[in-house]
């Protein structure tokens, strides 16, 4: 926990930018009847049966202090999944970043074995060397910045059935350039002082 609130601390460096990332998923849902639109005396009515699409997978990037976020709406949530969007984002979204901190839970895909799994040796080698990573502790996914932000997506753009995932993405993208647009920064404030007060009980007794 102190590891990732120490990463926190950090001044913004562009050289290396702390990035979080997380992943999370939401139910394709289609209309049976179409809805009744909303007019003066009602609501929005929809019917409570409806269709089964799947599901589709929301993988989210957050720089905190650069108000930069980056969302990616995919089929599959796999190790290889997860590897290419490494690789976008050292060779898109931070080309010019000597390395990337990354802060992210440690699901079984987040480790640079994946890498592996999808590129050659060479070109996986050099991609973990530029990934400073540090996982959140068990049962503390609450430190991941892109956890919160994560709700802030489904609260501001995915409350509403959705059908199917073309659509997902373009209400996804929308929703990512008007954040970034607006720069909207992460203010962090819990700190390693703080946890040795609040979360005392979590620390073991000498």
């Amino acid at each position: 926990m102190e590891d990732v609130l120490e990463v926190y601390r950090r001044p913004y460096d562009p050289r290396y930018p702390v990035v979080c990332m997380d992943e999370s998923s939401k139910q394709l849902i289609g209309e049976v009847c179409e809805p009744i639109p909303a007019a003066p005396g009602h609501p929005l009515l929809r019917d409570d049966e409806y269709v089964r699409n799947g599901v589709a997978e929301i993988f989210m990037e957050v720089e905190p202090l650069g108000g930069r976020r980056h969302v990616a709406v995919t089929e599959h949530r796999t190790r290889i999944d997860w590897a290419f969007q490494i690789r976008d984002m050292l060779q898109l979204r931070y080309a010019d970043a000597e390395k990337v901190v990354l802060v992210m839970d440690n699901l079984n895909t987040h480790s640079t074995a994946s890498l592996y799994e999808a590129f050659a040796p060479a070109e996986a080698l050099r991609l973990a060397e530029r990934l400073e990573i540090h996982y959140t502790p068990k049962h503390g996914s609450w430190l991941n910045i892109a956890e919160i932000e994560l709700s802030v997506l489904k609260r501001q753009c995915l409350p509403e059935r959705i059908a199917d995932i073309d659509l997902m993405r373009k209400q996804v993208r929308a929703w990512n350039e008007d954040r970034n647009t607006r720069q909207a920064k992460v203010n962090w404030q819990f700190t390693t002082p703080d946890a040795r007060i609040k979360l005392k009980r979590l620390y073991p007794k000498l």
